[in-house]
């Protein structure tokens, strides 16, 4: 079965502008992820999906640079839109959407979430953060009962998805239209591998984790 990772990039972000080639701990911000799959051995070809050549000179060696139409670079521009236009042009069995936003996405969670969907017992993999808090919603208590609040730890999980990784077959996204299927295995991560990076405030605590070793 073919497997193609594929990063999506704009280099005109609007509320961190250049996010995506930033240094953080010593390296450009994309190369994080693109690293980390590559290291994995489990993609058969990995692919940087940006309209703009500029990026190019930032990609680590072995890594291909697929230009996009400018118009996916569009504040409106949605992931179905992008990633039609891009399986449409690279054809796969399973696919694996990374973000350069999410630098902390492990090899190990990669490798899972790969394998989990290459088994065939899964259709899709995510990341998530399990959360067993108290929840409210319009003023009621949305998973629990405020007449016998039960322990926290009782409490049924929640998981509450990140962007760091998703794996999922071409028949999912052709038959569903969407980047997790009806099988998804779901791949609980640390707060440190949930961090994904959109404002100046993000990033200033991707450099504090990276420089506390954390």
């Amino acid at each position: 079965m073919k497997t193609v990772a594929i990063m999506p990039i704009k280099l005109n972000n609007e509320r961190l502008p250049g996010k995506n080639t930033m240094n953080l701990g010593g390296k450009p911000l994309l190369q994080h992820q693109l690293l980390a799959i590559q290291q994995t051995g489990l993609a058969d070809e990995i692919y940087v999906y940006c309209s703009d050549e500029a990026v190019c000179p930032y990609l680590p060696a072995d890594i291909h640079f697929l230009k996009r139409p400018v118009e996916l670079d569009l504040p409106t521009s949605n992931f179905t839109q992008i990633f039609s236009a891009f399986s449409n042009t690279v054809p796969a069995d399973i696919y694996v959407y990374v973000h350069a936003t999410a630098p902390f996405v492990t090899q190990k969670t990669m490798k899972e979430c790969i394998q989990a969907v290459k088994s065939g017992k899964y259709d899709s993999a995510f990341c998530a953060v399990k959360i067993q808090d108290f929840l409210w919603k319009n003023g009621e208590p949305l998973n629990f009962d405020a007449a016998n609040v039960p322990r926290s730890q009782d409490l049924d999980p929640i998981y509450r998805e990140t962007s760091g990784v998703y794996v999922f077959t071409r028949e999912v996204f052709e038959n569903c239209h969407r980047r997790i299927g009806k099988r998804p295995f779901i791949k609980e991560v640390s707060f440190k591998e949930a961090v994904d990076i959109n404002n100046p405030e993000d990033f200033r605590l991707a450099e504090a984790m990276v420089n506390a070793d954390l």
